[in-house]
């Protein structure tokens, strides 16, 4: 055990000190997988809230469907899940979740949607299903 209670954090010259995330360091660095969200991402996020899965009656955000969010030059790209493979509403909650991240930023919006399986550990909170697992 160390007697250094300070996080690993960049060194002056620029270099990342061991155990810090590269990407941090690094100005102007591409978001990575597991970086702090935008602003616009949160407020999408925020926005999602609203579209409910009509089946289960929880936001795609509380059921962890929506995976990714890409803010580009003129495009927003969202990546998400369905709970089933042939899920018969996926067509209507594709177009709520390009409805509801236009209102937040308006430009061309694009939901791909990803061949994983969904389940339930992919929730933020599980519980709200009713059930414990």
């Amino acid at each position: 055990m160390s007697d250094d209670p300070k996080p690993a954090s960049p060194v002056a010259d620029g270099t990342a000190a061991p155990g810090a995330n590269a990407a941090s360091a690094a100005p102007g660095a591409a978001a990575t997988p597991g970086a702090a969200p935008s602003q616009q991402e949160m407020a999408i996020r925020s926005a999602l809230e609203t579209v409910m899965d009509p089946e289960i009656n929880l936001s795609v955000i509380d059921l962890g469907l929506v995976r990714e969010i890409e803010i580009q030059q003129g495009k927003t790209l969202i990546r998400m899940l369905l709970t089933t493979p042939f899920c018969p509403y996926a067509p209507q909650l594709m177009a709520d979740v390009k409805l509801a991240a236009r209102s937040v930023v308006d430009q061309e919006c694009e939901v791909e949607i990803l061949p994983d399986p969904w389940s339930p550990e992919m929730m933020p909170d599980p519980g709200l299903l009713g059930f414990s697992y």
